[in-house]
This record gives structure tokens, sequence and C-alpha cells, in this order.
């Protein structure tokens, strides 16, 4: 597929296209649930013992970072978590060895 504007191949759009799914009938919406192969359904049975858990609170801090760090982690939505996430990783990587 061409796009007329710049001649060039179009990429499909990542992300969750909202307009169609909102368009979507219950049908068409319950056909889909029966072709996926990873959709199960839950009984009574399945949560019963289901518990709420929540994640552990973060904690604010105040720590001084490189100005193009930064910059280049807050183009993307949710650039704390993925930096928490990092920062965690790095953690786990080298829980094991002594500390200094």
């Amino acid at each position: 597929m061409k796009d007329a504007s710049t001649g060039n191949a179009s990429m499909p759009k990542a992300g969750t296209d909202w307009d169609a799914l909102r368009h979507l009938s219950d049908a068409d919406i319950h056909a889909s649930i029966a072709a996926d192969p990873d959709a199960h359904a839950t009984d009574d049975a399945f949560w019963q013992g289901a518990e709420i858990v929540l994640p552990p609170r973060k904690q604010v801090v105040t720590m001084r970072l490189d100005a193009d760090l930064l910059q280049w982690f807050r183009q993307q939505r949710g650039y704390q978590t993925r930096i928490n996430a990092i920062l965690r990783t790095y953690m786990n990587a080298h829980v094991d060895q002594p500390r200094p």
C-alpha cells in the first residue's frame, strides 16, 4: 500500500485502533474471543482464591541525571516506570555480588 502524499509504502500504525474497536459489534467481539486460542473462559471456582495484589508504593526521590539522558527517557510515555525497571534489572543482576 502506497502513501498518496509521499509515495512511500505505508506502515501499519503501532498501538490499538480504538476507533475500529468502538465500531465492533458484540457478535464481532464474541467471534474474536472464540477464535483466540489463548482466551479461556473462567468460572466461579477460578475466582475463589483470587486476591487483589497492589504493587508496593513508590518512594519519591530527587536525583541528578545528565540532561541528555533525562531528555531521551522523557520522549517515551511512562519514562519513570522504564527507568525504575532498568534500575531493578541492574540490581537483580548484581544482588549476589558483594558490596564494596
